[in-house]
């Protein structure tokens, strides 16, 4: 571990100097990607640096108790140095080998979140409008910026299915956990009896994939234009606005008819597709490392059932994680942190095993 700490803080030292060169400055691109770099080696250099303070402090009081001339009082004051300085170094190389985990490279990302409505046809299409409103409340209290990318919805206010965007950095490693089925238990508003019923809704996490990351043919592309519709088939406009795009190679179909402007939908629909097939990709490259899984609280496997939420007794269980939690309200108000912090905190321990 101390050989790769050390060559951590010289990429530090190196990257450090080729910023402060006029010609990086000057390139813009290189620059950023540098400063990206940068941000992530800093709190493993900080942390080595502490690391080697505390050695340093360990060793010194260790030849000072070894020397017998030294006097009762100074010896007890240097023991006491000690002890801290060893309980100091034991937490401290724990937090060193989670941050030379390797990270997710698409952790910084903005998100693309697609949420359908599955088995229990309006009240799935109704709890598919509350997990949106969760997502979205959220990402308001993480001052993130969310935009609506492609909607479906329905007569009583709910969506077939939603596509939105999630803008803010970090967005990716706060949302990629809620990929799979979640299913939610409840007595829906048209039932008369007062039964609960069960529905489920799928939602997939896409980290938002930018030109650099996956070079797409338009030759390979079939375009369509149409009208878009509301709920109910009532037409929002005129014009033949909407776009449909297919991805002739993969058979990946993205429809986008929220804007007004076909070039808008254009734009939006094509940030879903290239999303989508990079995602499909990664998920390809995942399922060909054989111990990736086992390293990971969930596949991101949209058919896995991963959080049950029950109304009747108020709670939300993530089934991954054996995490209950009797707060449903004020979760479905966007206060999930603790949900996640869990979530990671476990896939952190996972990937710590992984790594023995």
């Amino acid at each position: 571990m101390l050989d790769k700490l050390e060559k951590v803080e010289e990429r530090f030292e190196s990257v450090n100097e080729m910023l402060c060169d006029p010609d990086v400055v000057a390139d813009m691109e290189k620059y950023k990607k540098l400063m990206r770099e940068l941000k992530n080696l800093t709190p493993v250099v900080e942390k080595f640096r502490e690391y080697k303070k505390t050695k340093e402090t360990l060793d010194e009081a260790k030849l000072i108790l070894e020397d017998s001339s030294q006097d009762k009082d100074f010896r007890e004051m240097v023991e006491e140095e000690y002890l801290e300085a060893k309980e100091n170094i034991v937490a401290i190389e724990d937090e060193l080998k989670i941050l030379l985990l390797p990270k997710d490279p698409n952790d910084d990302k903005n998100v693309i979140v697609e949420i359908r409505g599955g088995a229990g046809g309006e009240e799935a299409s109704l709890f598919a409008g509350v997990l949106y409103r969760m997502y979205s409340m959220y990402a308001e209290t993480k001052g993130w910026k969310t935009e609506i990318m492609s909607a479906n919805e329905t007569e009583l206010g709910g969506f077939k299915e939603v596509s939105f965007m999630i803008e803010g950095e970090g967005a990716f490693s706060r949302f990629k956990f809620e990929s799979g089925v979640h299913r939610v238990q409840r007595v829906p508003e048209t039932e008369s009896q007062g039964r609960i019923h069960t529905s489920t809704v799928t939602v997939a996490v896409l980290p938002e994939a930018e030109d650099v990351d996956i070079e797409i043919n338009p030759a390979d592309l079939q375009i369509d234009t149409f009208r878009s519709s509301g709920a109910g088939g009532q037409h929002i406009n005129k014009t033949e606005s909407a776009i449909r795009i297919t991805h002739i190679p993969t058979g990946t179909v993205v429809e986008c008819q929220d804007e007004r402007s076909q070039h808008k939908n254009k734009d939006k629909a094509m940030k879903i597709l290239r999303s989508r097939i990079l995602d499909e990709e990664r998920r390809k490259q995942n399922d060909a490392i054989a111990g990736e899984r086992k390293s990971q609280v969930g596949s991101g496997d949209r058919s896995e059932r991963i959080r049950t939420y029950n109304y009747p007794q108020g709670r939300i269980s993530d089934h991954r994680i054996g995490l209950t939690l009797y707060r449903l309200e004020s979760m479905l108000n966007g206060d999930i942190d603790e949900l996640i912090d869990s979530l990671i905190t476990a896939d952190t321990a996972e990937k710590l095993k992984a790594e023995e």
